[in-house]
């Protein structure tokens, strides 16, 4: 626990200490080895469905212990392919951020069409392959918030991936098209025995008020989990919640007084619970996303979203930039340490 405490600083007792008094643990569904025994097996997910959500379980550093690493590199569409490997442009190459993931213990690799079937030879019998089946491409312009299907499910299956992965821009104008589209395409990789996870995402310039951006607030993110398990993602990727009150603000949907009162506080693990409640408490697993890369400061910040999530109910985190955007050998060690938070038997649920 020493090595964790010193990385998180100043914020070490607030995180490691804290006894949620919102939703009370005993509701949570909390990860453990036997979760798919526990959850699973009672949904209607077929066994080679089943049998896939145990091998994504069962690989890397975590393996066995019902938790998740997963290395996302799409960013080469999502933000363009100069502007994420530039600060190492080894990663232009689609064996090294395989390579990545296998060095650093990862659970499963999550990246595009091309970059995984250009290896998949070679690796997919070696760590589970995440297909990310849709993105929004910044080529277009004016561009928008959209994201369009980049190959089919198909596809992903032929390439031996144990999972799909969407995004749907929860909010965006688009989102309807989205939702339907992407719910079609679960429906099939359950049919072909693969696992969905959906990026829950939230995407509309009305989200920001007065300055303030509420596209990761507990309510709306929290609600947009809860759009994402009922077309059956069966985990669910979503941005730590920064605030609260994004309904109250923008002044729409519907609200009940003790979503705020009584479900949620201002404490980050608190108001990532929320977002763990909105996923059948915990039933379907949540992951954080790591975020952008901050420098200096990425270490603290990656240990602390995985001591947030863990705390809170959530199954793990896939960080993406903080990792591929240094040496591997730095974007090992620091996979290893998100890693490490959740090996920790005594960072426990709040």
């Amino acid at each position: 626990m020493m090595k964790i405490e010193q990385i998180l600083g100043d914020s070490a007792s607030y995180l490691l200490d804290h006894t949620c008094k919102t939703i009370d643990k005993s509701l949570i569904h909390a990860p453990s080895p036997s979760i798919i025994e526990d959850v699973w097996v009672d949904s209607d997910r077929n066994l080679q469905t089943l049998n896939s959500y145990s091998s994504l379980l069962n690989h890397g550093r975590l393996s066995g212990t019902g938790y998740i690493s997963i290395l996302p590199v799409d960013q080469g569409i999502e933000h363009t392919a100069g502007a994420s490997f530039a600060p190492n442009p080894i990663y232009f190459d689609s064996e090294n951020i395989v390579k990545l993931a296998v060095e650093g213990g990862c659970n499963a690799v999550a990246s595009t069409f091309g970059v995984l079937s250009s290896v998949a030879r070679k690796y997919a019998h070696k760590i589970p392959f995440v297909v990310k089946i849709n993105h929004n491409e910044l080529l277009s312009y004016p561009n928008t918030y959209d994201q369009i299907l980049f190959g089919t499910v198909k596809d992903a299956w032929n390439m031996g991936a144990v999972a799909v992965g969407a995004t749907i821009y929860f909010g965006s104008e688009e989102s309807r098209r989205q939702l339907v589209e992407i719910a079609k395409a679960f429906d099939y990789a359950h049919e072909l025995g693969m696992v969905t996870i959906l990026w829950c995402y939230l995407r509309n310039s009305a989200f920001t008020k007065d300055g303030v951006d509420y596209s990761s607030a507990a309510d709306l993110t929290g609600q947009a989990n809860h759009l994402g398990v009922t077309i059956k993602a069966d985990i669910v990727k979503q941005k730590l919640p920064t605030n609260n009150g994004g309904f109250t603000t923008i002044k729409f949907g519907k609200t009940n007084p003790k979503m705020y009162s009584e479900l949620t506080t201002d404490h980050p693990i608190d108001l990532c619970r929320y977002q763990v409640a909105n996923g059948y408490m915990g039933r379907v697993g949540l992951i954080n996303s790591g975020g952008e890369s901050h420098g200096a400061s990425d270490l603290k910040d990656a240990v602390s979203t995985a001591v947030i999530n863990k705390r809170a109910g959530g199954m793990g985190l896939i960080c993406g930039r903080k990792a591929f955007q240094k040496s591997m050998k730095e974007g090992v060690e620091l996979l290893n340490t998100i890693q490490d938070v959740y090996l920790d038997k005594d960072i426990t649920l709040a």
